[in-house]
């Protein structure tokens, strides 16, 4: 017989680890939150994030006039995932029982501990595919009033009560290196005590070991996140016959410390790991002007107006269009092996369809400034999109178009770009601007949008030549590809509880968030519909915290 430390061990303090940890809390049961990091980090990468959850249906759709329903959003999410291989059991369940919660008890439960949201919701992944295609038919992305550190306030403040109250403790810098099995069954962890650390959140803390821990529980709920800041392990899993070979440039959207290492030790312990191979990185990258972490990254929420362009200067394809199809977008650029590509546009485009992922890249909705927010309907550049211009080394702002060809050559130094390619490609799509319709199929799209009264006054501009000089300078932006989330992980039943390789549940263990690929080993398949990463870190920490106990 082993002697418990506490009921239930929760490794990662992320968003999934602080709701996991409230709901063993909740129901009278103590618990040991651990992580490797300090307390600064609390949170996790949600700190950091926009803050868009998925909703379904909602009182914000509603008096905009979207119409949403449970069953719109399971077709679009299941022609979005793709769920095509017999490991998609249990990701396919979590995905149906997730909508359900999106279009149910998601928001009230959220508004409830006093969670609010932004009255435009957003329209991320467009699709442009088809009514058969992937991405979302309606707008769902619901901004959090606060962004990431505001959906983050109401669970750390469910933990840190537990913790005044004895029932929750505490255990920062503590690196999990194994499990404590005995017959088959989990019932606790091992590791190394990391000295302290305090360095601010996300920047690289020190790996020095000045002890090491043993502590045992009646369950173990894993919440230790993904793999998006281990490069290397993130080209290693790299699909390639899918993608093509991974980038040999890459920014990190995520902390250096979001290592996957856990994940690769519960599976050598015993535990099904499914779909590594499934990810979720975006096109749009900037080097940040201002890093945090090594290689530090932002991602450029775009709107639809951009012109996109291969390096040489040559549009993408449709359905390559900004803002519409993540994953089909990366294919592309992965299978053509572009080391990078271009936005071009203009400053009447870019002060009303730029906007920057990211908690600290958006004051405004982060400090709840109602002022500030307002600016945004304002007509001019948002103040951190204006930094990037002025001192992102991704951007090239010039007055003319031959002075902004040799500005892109220039910047990429190898020559590429060919002049007069960018002239008649620019000149092409501005001659469909002349009238209230066309034949150019981004163009159809951007009308289309602007039918949504928030979309046309705060998101999409008015068609309009991108090389009129009343509305320049111009503008062309290099974008990288940024790594941020894995979509597979380890395997899980409806109860959060972590499958062996097989199907047999392995007593004591339970996994929730981005290392159980936000619940079953990969809810989203091959691609997300946006606003799915942190409602999964809510919901499947729920349901392993409930089930835990």
């Amino acid at each position: 017989m082993h002697t418990l430390d506490t009921d239930v061990i929760v490794v990662g303090a992320g968003l999934a680890g602080l709701t996991a940890a409230a709901e063993v809390a909740d129901a009278g049961r103590r618990a040991l939150l651990l992580d490797q990091e300090g307390e600064q980090n609390l949170g996790g990468q949600a700190h950091w994030s926009f803050g868009g959850l998925f909703l379904v249906d909602s009182p914000e759709q509603r008096r905009l006039g979207i119409r949403d329903s449970p069953e719109l959003a399971w077709s679009d999410w299941e022609n979005n995932a793709g769920f095509d291989r017999p490991e998609d059991h249990w990701p396919r369940q979590w995905a149906r029982a997730y909508v359900e919660f999106a279009a149910g008890e998601k928001r009230a439960w959220l508004t409830n501990m006093g969670l609010r949201f932004f009255p435009a919701v957003g329209w991320a992944e467009r699709g442009g595919q088809g009514a058969g295609g992937p991405g979302n038919s309606v707008p769902r992305f619901h901004i959090t009033w606060g962004t990431g550190p505001g959906v983050v306030e109401p669970f750390e403040r469910r933990v840190r009560e537990h913790v005044a109250a004895g029932r929750i403790t505490f255990h920062f810098r503590h690196c999990v290196r194994g499990l404590n099995i005995t017959n088959g069954a989990v019932h606790g962890v091992y590791g190394a005590v990391l000295e302290p650390s305090d360095v601010g959140r996300g920047e690289a803390s020190s790996r020095v070991v000045v002890g090491d821990f043993s502590l045992n529980a009646g369950a173990v709920i894993i919440t230790s996140g993904g793999i998006g800041g281990n490069l290397d392990l993130v080209r290693r899993n790299w699909p390639t016959e899918r993608l093509g070979p991974a980038p040999a440039f890459m920014v990190a959207g995520v902390p250096r410390h979001v290592d996957g290492e856990l994940q690769g030790v519960v599976r050598d312990a015993g535990a099904s790991l499914i779909h590594p191979d499934r990810m979720w990185h975006y096109t749009e990258g900037l080097r940040n002007w201002s890093p945090v972490w090594p290689g530090h990254g932002i991602r450029v929420l775009p709107g639809p107006s951009s012109l996109w362009l291969d390096p040489t200067g040559r549009r993408l394809p449709h359905p390559h269009y900004p803002g519409f199809d993540t994953l089909g977008a990366l294919t592309h650029i992965g299978r053509q092996g572009y080391p990078y590509t271009w936005f071009v546009l203009n400053r009447s485009i870019i002060k009303k369809e730029f906007a920057l992922s990211g908690s600290e890249q958006n004051p405004d909705l982060t400090g709840r400034d109602l002022r500030l927010t307002l600016r945004r309907a304002s007509g001019r550049v948002q103040a951190p999109v204006q930094a990037f211009m002025d001192y992102g080394e991704d951007f090239v702002v010039r007055d003319t178009l031959p002075e902004l060809a040799d500005g892109m050559n220039a910047l990429v130094g190898n020559g590429l770009l060919d002049p007069a390619v960018l002239e008649r490609e620019l000149r092409e799509r501005d001659f469909q601007t002349l009238n209230p319709a066309g034949k150019d199929a981004q163009l159809a799209l951007v009308r289309s949008a602007r039918a949504l009264i928030t979309e046309r006054l705060i998101r999409v501009a008015k068609p309009a030549p991108i090389l009129d000089p009343a509305d320049g300078p111009l503008i062309a932006v290099r974008m990288n590809v940024l790594t941020r989330k894995t979509l597979g992980g380890l395997e899980t039943d409806l109860s959060g509880q972590v499958l062996r390789p097989g199907g047999r549940p392995i007593p004591g263990l339970y996994a929730a968030g981005e290392v159980a690929g936000f619940g079953g080993g990969g809810m989203h398949g091959y691609r997300s519909l946006e606003g799915t990463f942190l409602g999964g870190c809510l919901f499947s920490g729920r349901v392993a915290g409930r089930a835990a106990v």
